[in-house]
C-alpha cells in the first residue's frame, strides 16, 4: 500500500476527482508543454457529466488560461480504465496537435497516467486486514504503530498539518453564513446548528455540535476552499468532525489525534487498495462509508478499543452504507453529500460504541466487507455512480 499521504490530499473543493485531480493533471502537462499556443481538454465519462458542477473546468482554466483553452464535453464516452478521464492535447498556432496525453483521475486526488501500469510507490508490505491483524497478534501493537514502523515518525509532522487545516476548515465554516455558490441557492447550515447546541444539554447539545463541525467542514468543501481529503473531498466532514468532539470531550492531546489519524489513514489504504474510495467507480458507499469506517476505526482507538475491536468498528461503518449511491443534483458537492457527512459523522460514533461493547468478535471481517462493496459498485448501472443522471439528482427535476 502506498504513503497514507495519498489519503490525507490538502487542497481546495470541491472534488478530489473532479477538481484536485484534473488540476493536478493539468499543472504536469503544461510543465511539459509550456510553449505551446492553445491547449484543448476532453473530459470523458462521469469526468464530463458533472464537471461543470465540480467546477473541473475552472480547475482547468486556472492553470492554462481561459483564453487560450478549449475544452470537450463527452458524458457519453467512457474510456478503458476509470470513468473519469482527460485527454490533453498541446496545440500549435495553427491548430496542430503537438503533443498529447491521457490521464485518469481515480479519486482521492490521485492522477494516473495508465490505470493497468500504477507505479505508485509501495511503503506497507501488508495490504489485508488480516495480514495486520496476524501482525498485531505477533507484536503486540495496534494499527498506529504500525503506520509509525512503516511511515517513520516523520509521519506526524504531516498529520499535525493534516489536523491543523481540518480544525481551520471547521472554524472557518462556523463562521461563514449565507449561500453556497450554484444555482441551488443552498444556504449554510453550520453557523446557525453550533449557536443552537448552545442552547442544548446532554446528549442532544452532544449531537448538534457533532452535526455543525460536519457541516462546516462539507460546507467550505462545497465553496471551494481549503480542506483534506479524508478519503475524499465529498466525504471530507466526517473524520474532522468526530475527531473535534473527542478532543473536546476527553481533552485528549493532538499526539493522540495523530495516532487516530494514523489509524484511520490505514482503513482508508486498505479500501482504497482492495476496492476503491472513487464515487465515479462505486457510488458514495465509496466515499462517505470508508470516511464512516475511518472515522469509526479512530474513535474506537480514542476509547481504548483493542485492534480487534477497531477492525469492528470500522466493518460496520462500511457495511450500513453498502449500495449507498452517488447522484448529487446538478452534479454539486452540496445535496445530498454535506448531510451525508454529517450523518456518517454520528454514525461512526453510534460504531464505535457498539463495536466497544463487544469483544471484537463477529461474523464477517473487514476484508470481506470491502470486497463486498467492491462487488456492489460494479453492479451498480452508471448512472447511479457519479453521473447525476439517476436517483435523487434525476427525480429533482422532475415536474
Amino acid at each position: 500500500m502506498e504513503s497514507i499521504k495519498e489519503i490525507y490530499r490538502i487542497g481546495n473543493g470541491p472534488s478530489s476527482s473532479h477538481t484536485m485531480g484534473p488540476r493536478k493533471a493539468a499543472e504536469i502537462f503544461l510543465g511539459k508543454n509550456k510553449s505551446s499556443a492553445r491547449y484543448r481538454v476532453t473530459l470523458y465519462g462521469s469526468l464530463a457529466a458533472t464537471g461543470r458542477g465540480h467546477l473541473t473546468d475552472r480547475a482547468i482554466y486556472d492553470v492554462f488560461g481561459e483564453d487560450k483553452t478549449e475544452i470537450v464535453w463527452e458524458p457519453g464516452t467512457f474510456l478503458p480504465g476509470h470513468p473519469n478521464a482527460l485527454k490533453f492535447e498541446a496545440l500549435s498556432g495553427a491548430g496542430k496537435v503537438v503533443n498529447y496525453h491521457i490521464a485518469y483521475s481515480v479519486g482521492g486526488g490521485k492522477i494516473i497516467d495508465d490505470i493497468s501500469e500504477d507505479t505508485a510507490t509501495r511503503v506497507y508490505d501488508l495490504s489485508t486486514m488480516k495480514d495486520i491483524l496476524a501482525w498485531s497478534g505477533k507484536t503486540g501493537k495496534s494499527f498506529w504503530e504500525y503506520v509509525q514502523d512503516t511511515e517513520g515518525s516523520g509521519i506526524y509532522d504531516y498529520l499535525a498539518e493534516v489536523w491543523n487545516v481540518m480544525k481551520e476548515a471547521i472554524k472557518r465554516g462556523l463562521n461563514e453564513e449565507g449561500v453556497l455558490p450554484g444555482p441551488l441557492k443552498l444556504r449554510r447550515k453550520a453557523a446557525s446548528y453550533f449557536v443552537k447546541a448552545k442552547n442544548y444539554t446532554g446528549a442532544l447539545q452532544e449531537k448538534t455540535l457533532l452535526f455543525s463541525y460536519a457541516l462546516a467542514v462539507g460546507e467550505e468543501n462545497a465553496s471551494g476552499h481549503k480542506i483534506v481529503t479524508a478519503p475524499t473531498c465529498g466525504s471530507c466532514g466526517v473524520l474532522p468532525a468526530v475527531l473535534r468532539r473527542m478532543q473536546e470531550s476527553f481533552d485528549f492531546p493532538d499526539q493522540k489525534i495523530y495516532r487516530a489519524l494514523a489509524t484511520a489513514g490505514i482503513i482508508g489504504n486498505l479500501v482504497k487498495t482492495n476496492a476503491s474510495i472513487s464515487g465515479a467507480r462505486v457510488g458514495c458507499q465509496g466515499e462517505i462509508g470508508t470516511a464512516c469506517a475511518m472515522a469509526s476505526a479512530a474513535v474506537c482507538q480514542l476509547l481504548g478499543g483493542t485492534p480487534n475491536q477497531i477492525e469492528y468498528a470500522a466493518e460496520m461503518g462500511i457495511e450500513h452504507h453498502l449500495g449507498l449511491t452517488c447522484d448529487p443534483i446538478m452534479g454539486l458537492v452540496q445535496v445530498p453529500c454535506i448531510e451525508r457527512n454529517a450523518f456518517a459523522a454520528e454514525r461512526a460514533m453510534n460504531t464505535a460504541t457498539y463495536s466497544l461493547l463487544s469483544d471484537g468478535t463477529h461474523l464477517v471481517s473487514f476484508d470481506k466487507i470491502v470486497e463486498t462493496m467492491r462487488v456492489t459498485g460494479h453492479d451498480l448501472p452508471h448512472i447511479y455512480k457519479e453521473t447525476s443522471e439517476g436517483g435523487l439528482a434525476a427525480v429533482y427535476h422532475k415536474d
